[in-house]
């Protein structure tokens, strides 16, 4: 057989991969997460989505359709009903960055390099989610002080607007698993958008978060009690303007991240191993 025709077998996981333990895992975990941070910081303009996204947002909204939504002299209350729902929308939003950024990793070699470490192959993707939630942080802090700065309120007590927004980061990690499942499934970057967006409008714009969803047809009106962003976004919004249903909403989002986590985690890792 001549050399042209020989080909590269597949990347496999190292045999020694199962006896990492747990301290060394974490010191990967660590070492992979300075190295996605250099990244950024090498690439700030990475870092715009997180930076202007919740400030066009919450503009466009408060001051284009608040007052079709909220009526005409009723900002301040939208804005308090608008900020919390947003923060629902933030980690969906982030999460979409994850899976076009895992697959750009994989089309670039990237990701066949620390296959052939003797590294976990979930220290590579909890690296990304762990880099990818500060984003979702700063992002979530962008929009919180763009809410103060338009009247937004803490109407609740401290510990409850804390709450929010861990609520918010635990429910918006739990999305990037299925973001960086797709990253791995689709071919190209612009699939995994494409895909993404198709997901992401109905889920979003099919909610509470921005308008009340009794005005809503009632087919609509169903869809949106079962949709996770709804159940988030009632509990942020309850928690920090200090009034409404609490429980039932903030156990039904941790309900869906822990049930996204455990279906999506396996495998994504599973398909991290194997893909080709």
């Amino acid at each position: 057989m001549s050399a042209a025709t020989v080909t590269a077998p597949p990347v496999k996981a190292r045999a020694d991969e199962g006896r990492i333990g747990v301290r060394a895992n974490l010191r990967h975990i660590g070492a992979l997460v300075r190295r996605n941070a250099l990244q950024i910081k090498q690439d700030p303009e990475s870092m715009f989505d997180a930076l202007l996204m919740p400030v066009i947002f919450i503009l466009l909204f408060v001051y284009v359709f608040g007052g079709a939504i909220a009526g005409k002299g009723n900002q301040q209350e939208y804005v308090q009903y608008l900020v919390p729902g947003m923060m629902a929308m933030m980690g969906m939003n982030i999460a979409m960055a994850v899976g076009t950024g895992v697959n750009e990793d994989f089309r670039k070699g990237v990701m066949d390099r620390f296959r052939t470490m003797p590294i976990a192959r979930s220290s590579v993707l909890i690296a990304k989610i762990v880099v990818e939630v500060g984003r979702m942080l700063i992002a979530t802090a962008i929009l919180l002080g763009m809410g103060f700065l338009l009247g937004l309120e803490i109407r609740g007590g401290f510990l409850e607007f804390l709450g929010a927004i861990v609520l918010s980061t635990v429910f918006g990690a739990a999305l990037m698993w299925i973001f960086i499942l797709l990253g791995l499934t689709m071919k190209t970057p612009q699939a995994v958008q494409g895909v993404a967006m198709l997901v992401l409008m109905p889920l979003q714009f099919g909610s509470s978060i921005f308008a009340p969803t009794q005005s809503m047809p009632g087919w609509l009106e169903g869809f949106t009690k079962v949709n996770p962003l709804s159940n988030l976004a009632d509990a942020a919004r309850a928690l920090i303007n200090g009034h409404g249903a609490v429980a039932h909403p903030t156990l039904i989002t941790l309900g869906w991240a822990v049930a996204i986590t455990a279906v999506t985690m396996p495998l994504a890792v599973a398909k991290f191993r194997n893909k080709t």
